[in-house]
C-alpha cells in the first residue's frame, strides 16, 4: 500500500432520532464512529454496510428504509501514517432493536454539542454533522 496516498473504502450508517445521530463506540479505536466499516474486495459499499451492521448491531437492514445519503473523504482516525477514508454514507429509518456485538462498546445518539464533549472527535463524523445540519435534517 502506498503510504503517501493510502485510502480506505468504508460504508457508514446514518440514523437519526430526536435531532441526534447514532454513533457506535469502537473498543479497538476508543472513539465514537458511524456504525459500519471497511468494504471488502469485490463488495459494494451497500453490501459491506449490510454485512457490517449485521456483525456490529445484529440488525438486518431493510432495503425499503435505506438510501444513499453522501460520500465523505477524511483522514481516518488514529492511523499513522495518514490514511484517507472514503466513506459512502447511507441514511436509514431505524425501527429495529440494537444488540451491539463484542467489538462495539456501546451505541448512543449524539447531538453535535454532546459529541464535542467526548475525549476524541472523528473528522468524518464532524463532516456528517455538517452535512446533516446544512440539509436541515438535524437542527443546530
Amino acid at each position: 500500500m502506498d503510504t503517501l496516498n493510502s485510502s480506505l473504502l468504508t460504508a457508514g450508517l446514518i440514523t437519526l432520532k430526536d435531532n441526534k445521530l447514532l454513533l457506535a463506540y469502537s473498543n479497538n479505536k476508543k472513539a465514537w464512529y458511524l456504525p459500519g466499516g471497511k468494504v471488502d474486495r469485490g463488495e459494494s459499499s451497500l453490501t459491506s454496510l449490510k454485512r457490517e451492521i449485521r456483525e456490529e448491531l445484529m440488525i438486518d437492514l431493510n432495503d425499503d428504509r435505506l438510501d444513499f445519503y453522501c460520500h465523505i473523504t477524511a483522514p481516518a482516525y488514529g492511523e499513522n501514517p495518514v490514511v484517507i477514508m472514503e466513506q459512502d454514507c447511507f441514511i436509514y429509518d431505524l425501527r429495529e432493536e440494537i444488540n451491539p456485538s463484542n467489538e462495539i462498546g456501546a451505541v448512543q445518539y449524539f447531538s453535535r454539542a454532546s459529541y464535542m464533549k467526548e475525549q476524541f472527535q472523528v473528522i468524518g463524523v464532524l463532516m456528517v454533522f455538517d452535512k446533516l445540519e446544512t440539509d436541515k435534517l438535524i437542527k443546530v
